[in-house]
């Protein structure tokens, strides 16, 4: 399984537009050879790098296995489940490290689920979301975007 981006690739520098210095935008992502018995798809954007530890930036759930990709400002769509980020909005936040640190690595991850759907509560957190996903993970793809300012 691969996941990727059109507009960067893995470790190069994301384009402002998908940050907190630009336009703040989900960026638009593909994947391919998702697992046979995948039953649907979640999205997570985490920064390992945070200063108070991993910074959850996104979590999509429940997509359907007929998608095989999301668009620019997917996020901004209402037929996206998504949920709460580390920003506690609903949605995609975009990198935004601290001034004067190292540039963050960002890690998308596509997670091909065994269910249909994950059962989550009302305006889930990203890191409710992740953890319930994984209870049913058959594969992981991991593409890494680097940001700094």
């Amino acid at each position: 399984m691969w996941l990727k981006s059109p507009e960067f690739d893995t470790g190069a520098v994301i384009p402002k537009r998908y940050t907190c210095d630009g336009e703040n935008l989900s960026p638009p992502l593909v994947w391919g050879d998702v697992p046979s018995g995948t039953r649907s798809l979640a999205i997570i954007c985490i920064d390992p790098d945070a200063p108070s530890g991993v910074f959850y930036h996104w979590a999509a759930y429940n997509i359907p296995l007929s998608r095989h990709g999301l668009g620019e400002a997917a996020s901004m769509t209402r037929t996206l489940a998504q949920g709460v980020n580390d920003f506690r909005k609903i949605g995609y936040g975009g990198p935004c490290p601290p001034r004067g640190d190292r540039p963050h690595r960002y890690q998308f991850q596509l997670l091909a689920l065994s269910k249909d759907r994950i059962e989550v509560p009302t305006r889930p957190t990203s890191r409710a979301i992740e953890r319930v996903a994984r209870e049913s993970l058959l594969e992981e793809a991991t593409f890494v975007g680097i940001y700094g300012r």
